[in-house]
């Protein structure tokens, strides 16, 4: 496949500032007008250059986003790691750096700031980001809070895992952490949400049944913080079908403070650690069966 080209802005948002980072940012979209415009307000002080990579939107996102400046591309959805490395592989970027988001997430003003007091060319070749999600309108402050994620990094140097689930981005080269953090803004209603998780853990299953180890993270006990979670994911991993949520239910919910979030860090709680997870642990359960009567 050829790669896109043409995808300067038609209007500069800001003139790029000699020597100071200035990073192509990459959203991924699918329906996704009720968030993409304070993506996109959140990050216009950033760069000239932003791209959105479509996969198929019916509502408002295309238009919104033409509209706030960013340079929109069409392409189908398989997984969000196959997506992204379309982007990475296909699109012309003319940054050095680039900055990859969802849709519903909002670089706050001091992690915007941060990246831009980065010298373009610093020693790293990656730096993690630190995420907050904000759930039924409440940033979740604990919880595990926050999660870290290989965001940006220096073009040629990161690559997303080739997993179903749950994938991070891999920067080949030494990385940093930021101190400052963006906001997962879910909005979706309960009702969508819990439809796209029963979408996840089919992917999730099919992903553990495979035991596929290409490009993914290895877990270390003393790496960075993507490797230390990934340990952890697989001492869960390593526990019994059916019991793993519900140890996992009380270490987030009541050793680490998930509490402490009200009604809106209870219901989180409950549904994506507790009910998602049983419910891999169930359609785990009913697979390895099918396949035992074959």
């Amino acid at each position: 496949m050829r790669p896109v080209r043409n995808l300067r802005l038609r209007r500069p948002l800001y003139e790029r500032y000699g020597g100071r980072l200035r990073p192509a940012v990459i959203i991924l979209t699918f329906n996704s007008a009720e968030t993409i415009a304070t993506t996109l307000r959140s990050v216009r002080s950033l760069t000239d250059e932003i791209i959105l990579v479509d996969s198929g939107s019916t509502d408002e996102t295309i238009q919104l986003a033409t509209e706030l400046g960013a340079f929109v591309v069409s392409h189908p959805f398989e997984n969000y790691g196959a997506q992204r490395n379309w982007a990475i592989d296909n699109l012309e970027i003319t940054k050095t750096w680039q900055l990859h988001l969802d849709a519903d997430e909002d670089v706050s003003e001091d992690l915007a700031r941060e990246i831009e007091a980065i010298p373009e060319s610093t020693a790293m070749d990656g730096f993690l980001v630190a995420r907050y999600l904000k759930f039924m309108g409440r940033v979740l402050r604990h919880n595990l809070a926050p999660t870290y994620h290989m965001r940006l990094f220096r073009s040629g140097k990161g690559r997303c895992e080739a997993r179903m689930y749950d994938q991070h981005f891999i920067c080949s080269g030494p990385i940093g952490t930021l101190k400052h953090s963006m906001v997962d803004d879910i909005r979706m209603p309960l009702t969508e949400w819990t439809r796209r998780h029963n979408q996840w853990a089919d992917a999730e299953v099919k992903e553990l049944r495979m035991k596929r180890a290409n490009a993914e993270i290895q877990g270390r006990w003393f790496g960075n913080k993507i490797q230390v979670k990934r340990r952890l994911r697989q001492c869960y991993e390593n526990l019994p079908l059916f019991v793993r949520p519900g140890i996992l239910f009380i270490y987030r919910y009541i050793l680490t403070g998930g509490f402490l979030d009200g009604h809106e860090g209870l219901i989180f709680c409950v549904l994506q650690t507790f009910w998602f997870r049983f419910l891999i642990d169930a359609k785990l359960f009913e697979a390895d069966r099918q396949s035992a009567t074959k």
